[in-house]
């Protein structure tokens, strides 16, 4: 997997003060699941809700795409999870062309594969976006997914899981909250009694407040220096 895919991804374009979301969906599904997302986390965001890109049909995961192939309990398979990476690597580096604009505060999010890929791409580049949204996701076992203070410390992270959920079970998420308190993180966990393996309402707007209390400083998404 040499070649670097070019993600396609849909746009909802807000106002220039509100932050620009970056949200990644789960496996089998595409870029117009959680388009809608964008404005209830946010009214003034910029949506950009982005295609995986592996076909998920060829893993069994349905009609959509997929950002890597699962092999079980927390771990991805090497090779498709370290392509989407980059993928999305190339992405973020693109995105101020894409939208006309710099400087603008970047929130990378997204449910289940997609978060899982937006927590470990947080990880892999330092710096490069001002917080993540993890629903129902997972903390990668992926050697290149290790948990040092540096990595954490300065990215606020929003994970909330279901205690039902039948596809990442809660166990695995609190193993994942564990080993990121444990490195220093800034991370809010939120439970949701007897939510499966979805989005609930409860748990948008739990991250819609965690959003809306994020320092308002600007944040180009090129800068991996940036706090």
């Amino acid at each position: 997997m040499t070649d670097v895919p070019v993600l396609h991804a849909m746009i909802d374009k807000g106002s220039d003060a509100g932050p620009v979301l970056v949200l990644l969906h789960g496996r089998g599904s595409d870029e117009r699941d959680l388009l809608p997302i964008g404005r209830i986390l946010h009214p003034d965001a910029t949506t950009v809700s982005v295609r995986a890109p592996f076909p998920a049909a060829p893993w069994g995961y349905g009609p959509g795409y997929a950002w890597y192939r699962f092999l079980g309990g927390a771990t991805p398979e090497s090779e498709s999870f370290m392509a989407g990476q980059d993928a999305l690597a190339a992405f973020v580096d693109a995105l101020p062309s894409r939208l006309g604009r710099t400087g603008f505060r970047i929130i990378l999010g997204g449910f289940s594969q997609g978060g899982t890929s937006a927590l470990a791409f947080m990880m892999r580049n330092p710096g490069r976006v001002r917080g993540v949204l993890v629903f129902s996701g997972f903390l990668a076992d992926h050697p290149s997914v290790e948990v040092t203070a540096d990595r954490v410390r300065d990215t606020p992270i929003f994970w909330g899981h279901g205690t039902a959920d039948p596809a990442i079970p809660y166990s695995v998420a609190e193993a994942g909250w564990q080993d990121l308190r444990a490195a220093g993180a800034t991370i809010e966990t939120h439970a949701y009694r007897g939510m499966s393996h979805t989005i609930g309402e409860a748990e948008l707007r739990d991250a819609s407040t965690w959003l809306a209390g994020l320092p308002h400083e600007t944040t180009a998404p090129h800068d991996r220096d940036a706090a």
